[in-house]
């Protein structure tokens, strides 16, 4: 049995089956349940235990994110749709998501055998439609891709783990995104100093990012050979690619359906959660013996 700090003695009250692929098993929530914030009432704020554990709201939330679902029609055996979408408006209010996703993050690298902080990233965009719940005020059209909708920059690591993102109108220009976006990557991850990018990032945003960051941060343009005319892995640049399918790979990101930019990227930040803590699962799940089948020991050379 999983400890649960939300409910009474540390004993999950969870009574649901797990019954839908984005649901967690024990291993995922054991890797998931450290990082949530500690409840109000056992932080000394006040208040009681919730009526149902955590663990719902999480399954209830990455449904929601891994199957393109719209908020009303959350199954009837998870939480209430609106109990689930205040939890999860609360928690990236508090930024306690961000941190959840920045703690599974460290995990990831050490289990890797990197440091807990990176000193590199890869940067990139991706274009998304956006539903007709988006307002005017936040889409636009980007002409290149064809695409009428939102755009959202990210920064990852050199292993593809997702590091910061922002989303904007599809008609901002990648080198104008990119300056918000190398912000927010300086204060939150101020050792970095390298980033790579492609040839849409190429001219003031290089100077820009030496001269108006501190410590400076070198911009290195990885450009697409002139003569290349045939599919090619070009350096640096895949592993932020590689990134950008593992996100799309949850259909609620494919479409952008949230009216606040804030929302999205939160979306954002539950699909590389999910990718992660799938990942660190299998990286704790014990090792099983494999034995040959009974009488087949005897079949076997040396048997």
């Amino acid at each position: 049995m999983v400890v649960c700090r939300c409910c009474p003695g540390g004993v999950s009250r969870r009574s649901r089956v797990r019954r839908y692929p984005s649901d967690m098993s024990d291993a995922e929530w054991a890797v998931i349940e450290p990082a949530l914030p500690a409840p109000a009432w056992q932080a000394g704020k006040g208040g009681r235990p919730a009526g149902r554990c955590r663990r719902d709201y999480v399954d209830a939330i990455r449904y929601l994110v891994k199957e393109g679902i719209q908020w009303r029609a959350m199954p009837a055996d998870l939480p209430h749709w609106r109990t689930v979408y205040d939890v999860a408006d609360g928690w990236q209010k508090s930024g306690a998501t961000e941190a959840m996703h920045h703690e599974l993050r460290r995990q990831c690298r050490i289990a890797a055998g990197r440091e807990p902080e990176p000193t590199a990233a890869v940067i990139d965009s991706q274009s998304v439609k956006a539903a007709e719940e988006v307002c005017r005020a936040s889409r636009g059209y980007d002409a290149g891709k064809k695409v009428n909708g939102r755009k959202r920059h990210i920064a990852v690591d050199t292993i593809g783990l997702l590091l910061t993102v922002l989303v904007t109108a599809a008609g901002v220009q990648d080198r104008d995104g990119a300056r918000p976006l190398l912000w927010n990557l300086r204060k939150a991850f101020p050792k970095i100093k390298l980033a790579w990018a492609d040839g849409a990032y190429a001219g003031k945003l290089v100077t820009w990012a030496k001269t108006k960051l501190k410590p400076k941060l070198t911009l290195q343009i990885v450009k697409r050979p002139d003569d290349l005319h045939t599919f090619q892995v070009l350096p640096r640049r895949w592993v932020v690619e590689r990134t950008l399918a593992w996100i799309t790979r949850h259909r609620r990101t494919i479409r952008d359906y949230e009216r606040l930019t804030a929302h999205h990227e939160t979306i954002v930040y539950w699909a590389m959660i999910i990718t992660m803590s799938r990942r660190l699962a299998r990286r704790s799940r014990p090792a099983l013996a494999l034995a040959p089948p009974h009488g087949l020991a005897q079949a076997l050379p040396g048997g």
